[in-house]
């Protein structure tokens, strides 16, 4: 049995907090389970040198775990650089989350998303795009009311979460002592229309079959479905 009696299908328990930076454009404290991410989004009223004049924005992401979200502290990469595991975190969510809107409905700006890691219990990086995706409607809403832009987005709704293998078994949303000893560890993207925007799939013990793949995937979907319903609450202004 999974820690807190979980089945194999289930989500460990989320909760959101919006505006738990309040200097934020737009920000959102997600915990599933024990991984809790703080996500803010600032707005800056340019684009990078590559897009200027293009009359399009930029969405990207910098992501970071705090020195104690882990067993053992960790160092700040401020003081000894990015490593190759952060500087891929948060390309894919920046990846993802550009995915939310067409950038030419931003007009030139930028905005850039923070994704920092308060406690880490395995799913960081998914926790951060679910987290980071509603902050980002949130701080799409403020620039509307700020006259930044004429009106809100059309927003394609974005969510993400872990799957793999486990003893054998397929499960849903690992945690750490789950993904550590994962034979198969998976992360997948998905949209609300029930497409796949990004999927990270790796044996880590042995090859897998198509078989244990498409019953990952399943209950992927089936636990962003449920991650879907933080879409429906009310965002704050």
């Amino acid at each position: 049995m999974r820690n807190n009696q979980r089945s194999a299908d289930a989500l460990r328990p989320v909760t959101l907090e919006y505006n738990a930076q309040p200097h934020a454009d737009g920000s959102v404290l997600i915990k599933m389970g024990g991984t809790h991410v703080l996500c803010g989004v600032s707005v800056e009223n340019k684009v990078p040198p590559f897009l200027q004049g293009k009359g399009k924005g930029w969405i990207t992401a910098e992501y970071g775990m705090l020195p104690c979200a882990t067993h053992s502290r960790g160092r700040r990469e401020a003081a000894v650089g990015l490593s190759g595991r952060t500087y891929e975190i948060q390309r894919l969510i920046g990846r993802s989350l550009r995915m939310m809107v067409d950038l030419h409905d931003l007009g030139e700006h930028t905005l850039r998303v923070d994704c920092d890691v308060i406690n880490a219990d395995g799913g960081t990086r998914c926790a951060s795009i679910t987290g980071a995706a509603l902050a980002l409607r949130q701080a799409l809403g403020k620039m509307t009311a700020e006259g930044k832009i004429e009106k809100v987005p059309e927003i394609l709704s974005v969510a993400a979460v872990s799957a793999g293998v486990v003893s054998g078994e397929a499960v849903l949303d690992l945690d750490y002592g789950e993904d550590s000893s994962a034979e198969v560890d998976a992360n997948f993207v998905m949209s609300e229309d029930d497409r796949f925007i990004e999927l990270q799939c790796t044996a880590e013990g042995q090859p897998f079959n198509p078989e244990m793949f498409a019953r990952m995937s399943e209950l992927a979907r089936k636990g962003i479905g449920e991650l879907f319903q933080l879409w429906q609450q009310q965002v704050p202004d």
